[in-house]
């Protein structure tokens, strides 16, 4: 009994995790409750996330099948992140969003990231304005009385002095203290005006200095976003934050460019990112990028058809499938064990019932039993992911709660079925073979 207490989940949270993974979509709160069999992978993120607190930079990719958990494992990062007081920001690349390109393709990620840019004090996204106002009452806490606010002036400056000399970091420092100042006259025309040019939601530099109501070199753009994340993590240490999180997911998106030159322009990007942060040249900056096996491995199209990611990524010659290697700049997600599989659905089973105040109808054996369905299939050992499982298993449940009447071998008969048809079909030709209705089984 103390320990249903113990691990008693917020409604809000059980509710959204609950109804993710019935849609087979990744939970944005609450993935630390269904995290099974991640702990190596875990702890190695972690790792970095120790080193960039002490102002080192890293660069990861999760490689692993769709549904095999990257976005998962994504998502409870950042929430471990958020919890030790990092900052985090998260985007999913689309054909809108990439790395590098033109008409805003590039800046559109940059936008997102922004959009979702989240702390502990904000860890549903949008929180800048909030970001900087943490900074504010720490300057003023440290200073005190300053009704001139000259003292504030100062320290903002003084603060904002090592970022004037990275690239872009004139302007960006130039555009945070004209905040302060708007703040410290409670000019929030001003305030709203600095805040979409640290967004980059300016389309010229005429436009932002119009509304800046003071000159600027640059916007950011399409050709320099990826500066101003370098200039974002040092802030972040800056205004008293660990370090700065950013998640790229759907980088597959990138493989499917069908333009050689386009594609190759956003694994350049990829490369200065990743020679950035290996090189420690992004204080306090951890970039995670997710994607496919095809994404990294394709020698066609993947980032292995570019040699200077492929000799950095690829696996050493000493390299074996039987050990694993969790400190090098590629984690692949491998499968999760039956084990690991059924304490999941276990998991959920105690989560849907605390949900709904309903006593599952589903016993251990007929758990099993249902994993036993899961894992007979031709290519089960390999393909399965925990996306699949959860989403079957979650019908399941429905089912049982909504109809008396149903129980577990009525649900799964005509999964039982299709299978053994589809078993015999390939021993005896496939499609083209004799049907025998005698074949399935009930």
């Amino acid at each position: 009994m103390e320990n249903k207490e113990r691990v008693r989940v917020p409604r809000r949270i059980l509710s959204s995790l609950l109804s993710s993974v019935s849609a087979g979509v990744v939970p944005r709160a609450g993935a630390p409750y269904i995290a099974i069999g991640r702990k190596d992978e875990i702890a190695a993120l972690l790792s970095d996330l120790e080193n960039i607190a002490q102002g080192g930079s890293s660069m990861r990719f999760l490689i692993g099948r769709y549904g095999s958990g990257k976005s998962f494992l994504m998502q409870l990062i950042r929430g471990y992140a958020l919890e030790r007081d990092f900052l985090t920001a998260d985007a999913d690349l689309s054909p809108e969003r990439r790395l590098y390109g033109t008409a805003g393709s590039g800046v559109a990620t940059y936008r997102e990231l922004m959009k979702n840019l989240a702390s502990k004090a904000s860890p549903d996204g949008g929180a800048l304005p909030r970001v900087i106002a943490r900074w504010i009452g720490n300057l003023q806490a440290q200073i005190g009385e300053d009704v001139s606010g000259q003292k504030l002036r100062a320290a903002v400056n003084e603060a904002l002095r090592d970022v004037e000399v990275m690239v872009g970091g004139f302007d960006f420092a130039r555009v945070v203290a004209s905040y302060y100042e708007a703040y410290l006259e409670g000019n929030d025309a001003q305030m709203s005006a600095c805040l979409c040019w640290l967004r980059g939601e300016f389309t010229s530099k005429v436009e932002a200095r119009r509304a800046l109501g003071f000159h600027v070199s640059v916007i950011i753009d399409d050709e320099n976003w990826y500066d101003f994340i370098k200039l974002f993590a040092v802030l972040a240490r800056k205004i008293g934050y660990r370090g700065f999180v950013v998640f790229v997911d759907e980088c597959v998106n990138l493989y499917k460019i069908s333009h050689r030159v386009s594609r190759e322009n956003n694994y350049e990007k990829i490369l200065s990112m990743f020679n950035d942060a290996l090189q420690g040249k992004a204080e306090g900056l951890l970039l995670v990028l997710g994607g496919t096996p095809q994404f990294l491995e394709d020698p066609r199209r993947g980032l292995f058809s570019y040699e200077a990611l492929r000799s950095r990524l690829c696996d050493s010659r000493f390299a074996d499938a039987e050990f694993r290697n969790l400190i090098g700049p590629v984690i692949r997600l491998r499968r999760l064990s039956e084990d690991e599989l059924y304490a999941l659905i276990v998991r959920v089973t105690g989560l849907y019932a605390e949900y709904y105040s309903w006593t599952p109808r589903i016993t251990e054996q007929q758990q099993l039993r249902f994993l036993e369905i899961c894992t007979s299939r031709a290519g089960a050992d390999s393909m399965l992911t925990p996306r699949e499982i959860l989403r079957d298993y979650m019908t399941v449940l429905n089912i049982l709660m909504q109809n008396a009447e149903a129980d577990f071998d009525r649900i799964v008969k005509n999964v039982v079925g299709e299978s053994t048809v589809s078993s015999k079909s390939a021993e005896t030709g496939g499609e083209n073979a004799d049907f025998n209705p005698e074949d399935i089984v009930f």
